[in-house]
């Protein structure tokens, strides 16, 4: 897995400070396909949209079907494809008040599985590039793993929402 760490340091301390990590890992035969820096600035705008503040890490997933639907069938029981997943760290709405965060100061949002397969047909269903449902995606991943959801029509429509005015501006950079 690829990893950057965007770091300071700080010569009054003498240390240096993560600030955050976005982890990539892209399966191999999907890595002509997608650019790692692309795939963070794509993650760090979103984090930055949504007012999450260093020091923080994630990783984005880029995988085969089979991958996810397996994840989907052993983790949601819900045995058919689908186009991402989120495995989120933070606390959701309802979640076990009991979870213990981990005490290094770092936001652990979680990770975001995405099946390039799947996004590649959306696409072209939707009529748009293959670039533009990757970044929504991600997007859509990210929004997961900071508690929003789409199961309520209310929770659907904040969703979809916020999902279409981070892809406008994630269009327009």
């Amino acid at each position: 897995m690829t990893k950057q760490i965007i770091s300071c340091y700080d010569a009054s301390q003498g240390v240096q400070s993560m600030e955050g990590e976005i982890g990539i890992h892209i399966e191999r035969k999907f890595q002509s396909h997608i650019d790692e820096e692309w795939a963070r600035k794509i993650a760090q705008e979103v984090l930055k949209a949504e007012s999450i503040t260093p020091p923080y890490e994630m990783s984005l997933v880029f995988t085969d079907s089979a991958t996810v639907q397996r994840l989907n069938r052993d983790y949601r029981g819900v045995d058919e494809p689908t186009d991402v997943l989120a495995f989120y760290m933070l606390p959701q709405h309802g979640a076990d008040a009991d979870f213990v965060s981990p005490p290094d100061d770092i936001t652990h949002l979680g990770e975001v599985i995405i099946s390039c397969p799947k996004a590649v047909e959306q696409a072209k269903e939707q009529g748009h590039s293959t670039a533009q449902e990757l970044t929504l995606l991600i997007i859509h991943g990210i929004l997961h793993l900071l508690g929003y959801d789409h199961e309520k029509p209310e929770e659907e429509v904040k969703m979809k929402a916020r999902e279409k005015e981070l892809l406008e501006r994630a269009i327009s950079t």
